[in-house]
């Protein structure tokens, strides 16, 4: 009896530890995927020197499209159910190609800062999602951290200056909504397929649809664009998109509730005001560190409430 009682009690530390790693490796994936979408700020502005949003939509997603097609090829992750391809198709069309133009659109027309705070609702809404088709209960102190989380996105964005209110909002609004949709999607397709063949198809896919903005000024841009232009852009292929999506698939399909690895958008303004500094030397204001802080504490609480 009493070797099974140790037993039981061995059994149980090892499932404890194996959760508690779990929990590090997801959080550490879904921190380095919003390091490297924020990164996407200042190297965006790069390449719109010479692409126009369409172009620059389209060139940026065939760098991610072969690179991830490279990769799929040498892993040998074959080809998708036939009767999974619409909804590969749909996860193609919300998460990067018609995504891509919409958030392009909106930030075209909106300071980084502002665009940063509209995305950044991104979890609010994904989790939205999640409850009514998932039935994900987040509980009342989760739903405090996520308004202290944007409390704090409020107090960054804000604090020196004033929120510019255009159409751009509009279309920022509705990148949210897609982003929380691709969300759910691959949380849902992860559950069929490794991070790595949802993510591969979703942006082959992706990268397919928009070559048909190839035609219009696509050839004419290329010979214009400096060796600047095409690392800018070849940087914006690979990293924030083709790897820092399949770290967050990877990250969705480890989490319990899709809302504990969305939450972590909350802290990309910060570091995209961080690396704004870094890359083109925006000087971050106090507003930075107050409104970084505030979010910080908002996540840690919401960990600890969910």
């Amino acid at each position: 009896m009493e070797k099974d009682v140790k037993t039981e009690g061995t059994v149980k530390a090892e499932n404890l530890n194996s959760r508690k790693l779990r929990i590090k490796n997801y959080h550490l994936f879904a921190f380095i995927t919003v390091t490297l979408w924020a990164s996407s700020f200042a190297f965006t502005k790069i390449s719109l020197e010479v692409f126009t949003v369409p172009v620059l939509s389209m060139y940026r997603f065939i760098f991610a499209g072969l690179f991830m097609l490279i990769f799929a090829i040498v892993k040998k992750i074959g080809l998708p159910a036939k009767q999974d391809i619409p909804v590969f198709i749909l996860s193609a069309a919300i998460g990067f190609s018609v995504y891509q133009l919409v958030f392009n659109k909106g930030i075209d027309m909106l300071t980084s800062a502002t665009a940063c705070i509209v995305i950044a609702i991104t979890p609010v809404i994904t989790a939205i999602f999640a409850r009514i088709l998932f039935k994900e209960k987040i509980r009342v102190g989760g739903w405090i951290a996520i308004g202290i989380c944007f409390f704090g996105i409020v107090v960054l964005m804000l604090w020196d200056g004033v929120l510019s209110i255009n159409t751009g909002i509009f279309w920022m609004l509705i990148a949210a909504v897609f982003l929380a949709g691709y969300n759910l999607l691959q949380r849902k397709l992860t559950k069929r397929y490794t991070a790595l063949q949802a993510t591969s198809y979703s942006i082959v896919i992706g990268a397919v649809m928009l070559l048909v903005f190839m035609p219009f000024g696509g050839v004419q841009q290329a010979a214009d664009a400096t060796m600047r232009h095409w690392l800018a852009t070849a940087y914006l292929g690979i990293f924030p998109s083709a790897i820092a999506y399949l770290l967050w698939g990877k990250a969705l399909s480890m989490a319990e509730k899709t809302s504990e690895v969305s939450n972590f958008m909350f802290i990309q303004p910060a570091i995209a005001m961080l690396l704004g500094f870094l890359i083109v030397f925006e000087v971050p204001t106090m507003g930075m560190y107050v409104g970084a802080a505030i979010i910080i504490f908002g996540l840690f609480l919401f960990s600890a409430k969910k």
